[in-house]
């Protein structure tokens, strides 16, 4: 394998529709487990990291001691600041900044879209009473790991870009801290959490339906955007 294109990703649903437009199988590189393939002429992987900074360096670290890649593409689904920003649009920002430290990290843009704002990567879910002072710095998504895995490649000098997709609004009452917490640090569901929680919060079902069909759309319309971006990469 020369030189791949790496795709990176959270969650194991991020890396669902990817897998199956790519064809991706399961492999095991230099003591890394991962998936491989091919997309067009290219050699790939993608690696899912978990959630949180934490794990998304560990993830990035393992993966660039197992490789070195043309590319990291980080992909998947992101919060919206504004209530009127559509489920399933495509985020392209400016500059992607660490709450914790306030390091700023800008990506190589591929395919041409254009850029804006702000993305704000941060392991909390972000107090309602903090969103206007983010929308005036002009951040216009929130994740948990693009910063994270910016500052890996960074130092590897390894170029990255980033493809993330539109699938709440952080003030529309969607993504509470219980619904949060009804996924494992590993990105996968909690089936007991999600069992108990529905029990006892049976109004709450159509919300949560309602987040799980724009969580589908999101990481569908991410995962094509990761593909047609890598496609625009010169052979």
């Amino acid at each position: 394998m020369t030189d791949p294109i790496a795709f990176l990703c959270a969650m194991p649903m991020e890396l669902t529709p990817l897998t199956k437009r790519l064809g991706l199988g399961k492999d095991n590189v230099n003591g890394v487990d991962l998936r491989t393939g091919r997309l067009d002429d290219r050699d790939v992987v993608a690696i899912v990291t978990g959630m949180g900074t934490e794990l998304a360096t560990r993830g990035a670290e393992r993966l660039l001691d197992a490789i070195t890649p043309a590319h990291v593409v980080v992909f998947g689904i992101t919060g919206a600041l504004d209530n009127d920003t559509p489920i399933g649009t495509l985020v392209l920002p400016e500059v992607v900044v660490n709450s914790e430290t306030g390091d700023e990290f800008t990506h190589t843009p591929l395919g041409g879209g254009p850029r804006r704002g702000i993305m704000w990567t941060t392991n909390v879910m972000t107090p309602e009473d903090e969103l206007p002072g983010l929308r005036a710095k002009g951040v216009v998504a929130l994740d948990m790991e693009t910063a994270a895995v910016a500052a890996c490649c960074e130092r590897e000098s390894i170029p990255w870009s980033v493809f993330r997709v539109i699938s709440d609004r952080a003030s529309d009452g969607s993504v509470v801290e219980d619904v949060f917490k009804l996924s494992n640090q590993d990105g996968t569901p909690n089936m007991g959490r999600v069992a108990r929680y529905v029990l006892r919060h049976p109004q709450r079902i159509p919300v949560l339906m309602a987040l799980s069909k724009g969580v589908k759309l999101a990481t569908e319309r991410a995962a094509d955007a990761a593909i047609s971006a890598v496609r625009s990469l010169p052979s």
